[in-house]
């Protein structure tokens, strides 16, 4: 079955970096797209990121652009996601997932918290 495991959040302070990872198990990687979405503390499930299978095409969410990349590895099944000049507005749970959007299966998830 599908198997999505996020890595790498953690607190930072905002202006910080974090890079998140994302391993992927139990489906043809090198077919698909892949997202990374986030859900804020009293929000709803917000798209990040989208990357196509073969790493020609990303789009971002308008807060994110000029700040976080998406790329993926299809050697090694692993979409990451580079964020830099982190607000306090990234806190949220960042999760990746199947496909091209927010529908799609997710991983458990990884916390990253932006102190002001």
């Amino acid at each position: 079955q599908v198997q999505l495991v996020e890595s790498g959040g953690g607190l930072v302070q905002a202006g910080g970096s974090l890079r998140l990872s994302c391993a992927a198990a139990g489906f043809t990687f090198n077919s698909v797209s892949m997202s990374w979405v986030r859900q804020a503390p009293g929000k709803g499930l917000e798209l990040v990121a989208s990357i196509d299978k073969t790493a020609t095409k990303m789009a971002y969410t308008d807060s994110v652009k000029g700040r976080f990349t998406i790329s993926r590895d299809n050697d090694k099944n692993i979409v990451t996601l580079q964020m830099t000049s982190l607000e306090a507005e990234d806190t949220a749970v960042y999760y990746c997932a199947l496909g091209w959007g927010k529908q799609g299966s997710r991983g458990t998830g990884t916390q990253v918290t932006v102190s002001a």
